[in-house]
């Protein structure tokens, strides 16, 4: 097949340069374990999990057939005023997985629709517990939450910010990001310790400015994964976990990208033994296969939604495919192989030997100021080209794909976040492959 066998002019792409895309297309049209197939016949490493997703790695026909039987047995059904079996097995797995008191899972379809239904359920908490006065809601600089409106309001990306300033909540403020490129620049398989403290800003500032009491929530993502693989200073998250009890704040943690054995354990939260009072996941729950997120609360939080009378909706949410039977089925083929292979023990021992990889290739090379590991995922941050931000990372993402390897440009920054079932000869192909581009592009 080539690349005019099929029209292009019909799809705007989400987030990828249209127009350079049509010019150099990067179509895929099979996968299997740790490889693409292209639309010209090459095969192309999966280094990144294909966008954090597929943990498990392609075509795994458990999750296939389980998806193939549920279509057979029953394809869809209403979750409005019914729901079906598969939902309430997927929630008690999930559920299952979750640390703490985290047990009651609100499905949707998407991390940006997790980020979402998750801020709408901490004002919903507080306006139950007679609280409605608590709509201040905080994020963090360069944090990604998807590309609702809700999630833009809260993340900190700036390019998502400028295209939709004008629509975005207005009780919203941003704590300063976790990044020290002076002192803490390569960071390998550890939690960088700060002379200074990260959160002062927080408590000295912004919670002083809106008073505690009007705070209904702060969400984080534990590493923040879409900016670049920034990893938090020690000892961070679990004083934010303080200062929230202290406020009675709702703690949120996005968690879809770390969620589900990306750094060792089911998530973030247990790396970092910190319990957030509400946990976004999406993407590696069905291994990528079926669109599925959704957010997992506390049960307090659960039972002080509970009132009324009990034929009135108590929370004003929900999705039309919320707990879809198909997505759910996937949900609990994916968890098994997990389970049964021992993927995140996996995720966290193979992460070590791409730390170890991508330090000792990246540290020397041209341009490079930064290398930051932990669990399964590895950045690369480069020295931007004045005039021209982002360029040099998106030519080298490019540099790799020719020559085999899919990597992550994100701003300046190239990231490796293989599936969990990637082999030391995996990773010394996509680390050599992209040393070998940043040379090219220096």
């Amino acid at each position: 097949m080539g690349a005019t066998d099929f029209n292009m002019d019909n799809q705007g792409l989400p987030f990828p340069p249209n127009r350079h895309f049509k010019k150099d297309p990067r179509v895929l049209v099979a996968a299997k374990g740790m490889f693409f197939t292209t639309y010209d016949g090459k095969q192309v490493i999966d280094g990144v999990s294909s966008l954090w997703c597929v943990a498990a790695g392609h075509g795994r026909e458990q999750i296939a057939n389980a998806i193939k039987t549920q279509l057979d047995t029953l394809d869809y059904a209403t979750a409005f005023q019914a729901s079906n079996d598969k939902a309430f097995l997927a929630a008690k797995a999930i559920a299952d997985l979750a640390p703490g008191d985290l047990n009651k899972v609100f499905f949707c379809n998407s991390g940006s629709e997790a980020a979402d239904t998750s801020l709408k359920m901490a004002l919903a908490y507080h306006r139950a517990r007679g609280e409605g006065h608590r709509s201040v809601l905080i994020g963090r600089e360069r944090g990604y939450h998807g590309v609702g409106f809700g999630g833009i309001s809260v993340g900190g990306i700036p390019g998502n910010r400028k295209a939709f300033s004008s629509a975005l909540l207005p009780r919203v403020d941003h704590m300063a990001f976790i990044h020290d490129p002076v002192n803490h620049a390569f960071v390998h398989n550890v939690e960088p310790v700060w002379e200074v403290d990260a959160l002062a800003d927080l408590e000295n500032r912004i919670l002083p400015l809106h008073d505690p009491s009007n705070v209904a929530a702060i969400i984080v993502e534990p590493i923040a994964g879409s900016a670049g693989w920034y990893i938090p200073p020690r000892g961070y998250l679990k004083r934010l976990r303080e200062i929230c009890d202290k406020h009675g704040i709702l703690l949120i943690f996005d968690e879809v990208i770390t969620g589900f054995g990306r750094l060792g354990t089911p998530f973030a939260a247990d790396y970092f033994d910190v319990v957030p009072d509400m946990l976004n996941f999406a993407k590696c729950v069905t291994n990528g296969v079926f669109p599925m997120g959704g957010v997992i609360c506390r049960e307090h939080m659960y039972e002080a939604m509970m009132s009324g009378p009990e034929h009135v909706v108590e929370f004003l949410h929900g999705y039309t495919y919320s707990g879809h039977p198909v997505a759910c089925a996937a949900a609990l083929a994916t968890l098994d192989i997990y389970k049964q292979e021992n993927l995140f023990a996996r995720a966290g021992e193979m992460g070590t030997v791409l730390g170890d990889a991508m330090h000792a290739e990246m540290r020397d090379l041209p341009n490079v100021i930064g290398v930051r590991s932990l669990g399964l995922a590895a950045a690369v941050e480069l020295k931007g080209i004045t005039g021209s931000p982002g360029k040099r990372a998106y030519d080298i993402f490019l540099e790799c794909y020719h020559n085999g390897v899919m990597v992550r440009p994100a701003g300046e920054n190239l990231v490796l976040a293989p599936p969990f079932i990637v082999e030391t000869s995996h990773i010394d192909q996509m680390v050599s492959t992209l040393g070998a581009a940043i040379r090219k592009h220096s």
